[in-house]
């Protein structure tokens, strides 16, 4: 057992401010730009900025020690002494001072004239149905952007103006491109309501898609939202706008994260006094289960059997 070593006021604030994403680097870690942070090739749900960090699927973050022993389960004298370079040899930069931008203002990315690409990688690529495409696109809610032709995917406020944007590369070589147009308020990411008392919940707009073509029987019926990731916002804002709805069924990844947050979600749910169910994909999301032909006697089915 290592010797114990008593931390100075400033080397803690030094450990503290060391510059995450260089350490990071120097770790030999792969990371991913978001925005104006970085999110951890390894585990995505990890994003870091400067000397702070945040994990979105546990909901919690921090500062540089905290991280080394969250992210590598060190102790805090091990945090400190890694994070210090053991005050020999490789010392790591203090992050600049934050900056606080004002956050730009929401604004579609221009529409491009027509959706051939948009429609092309829906159908071809993810086997999405024409129908289901053209009544989001007839919506306002779908459309190809002019300069890099993604598919956008529009969330809209209750009074039917844009407050949401979620872009998605149309380019099937490579690493896919998804990212919330900067300024998006998450309360608002594309969903459809319908008439009856069920909303389905699900973490992409392209598993919603797919979802609708798997179970296409009187879907507009139902209530769907993509909430573009794992916070709850969006579905806790169409639960309040629509008091019909009652019902609600989480139709998250079949994943540890997306697992693990369909679980909080049915308990934030379980309190606010509705009816919940988790219904899982086959594979791994909705997507992979209609590209490879798997659909389930009815999700409604389904949904009984776990509510």
């Amino acid at each position: 057992m290592g010797t114990y070593i008593h931390f100075t006021d400033e080397q803690k604030e030094r450990a503290n401010s060391v510059d995450l994403e260089e350490f990071l680097r120097r770790q030999g870690e792969k990371l991913l730009r978001a925005g104006r942070e970085s999110r951890l090739a390894r585990v995505r749900h990890i994003t870091v900025r400067g000397s702070e960090w945040y994990d979105h699927i546990a909901r919690r973050g921090g500062h540089a020690v905290s991280f080394v022993q969250h992210y590598y389960g060190t102790s805090y004298q091990e945090a400190m002494e890694l994070l210090l370079g053991k005050e020999l040899g490789e010392a790591y930069p203090a992050a600049q001072p934050k900056r606080e931008e004002p956050p730009k203002p929401f604004s579609l990315p221009p529409t491009h004239t027509d959706m051939r690409r948009v429609y092309a990688y829906l159908m071809k690529q993810r086997h999405i149905s024409r129908e289901v495409i053209t009544h989001f696109a007839r919506a306002g809610l779908l459309y190809e952007d002019a300069q890099y032709h993604n598919c956008v995917f529009v969330g809209m406020d209750e009074q039917g103006v844009p407050r949401h944007a979620h872009k998605r590369s149309t380019n099937s070589q490579g690493k896919s491109f998804k990212v919330n147009v900067e300024g998006s308020r998450p309360q608002y990411s594309f969903h459809h309501v319908g008439q009856d008392g069920l909303l389905y919940v699900f973490e992409a707009p392209i598993d919603m898609l797919s979802f609708l073509t798997l179970y296409p029987d009187g879907w507009q019926e139902h209530s769907y939202v993509a909430l573009c990731g794992t916070g709850g916002q969006a579905m806790h804002w169409l639960l309040e706008q629509n008091p019909c709805l009652q019902n609600v069924v989480l139709c998250l990844d079949h994943d540890e994260p997306g697992q693990t947050a369909a679980r909080r979600l049915q308990e934030e749910l379980q309190g606010a006094g509705y009816h919940s169910g988790i219904l899982l994909p086959v594979h791994k999301d909705w997507n992979d289960d209609l590209v490879q032909g798997q659909a389930m006697a009815g999700p409604a089915m389904a949904m009984g059997q776990s509510m």
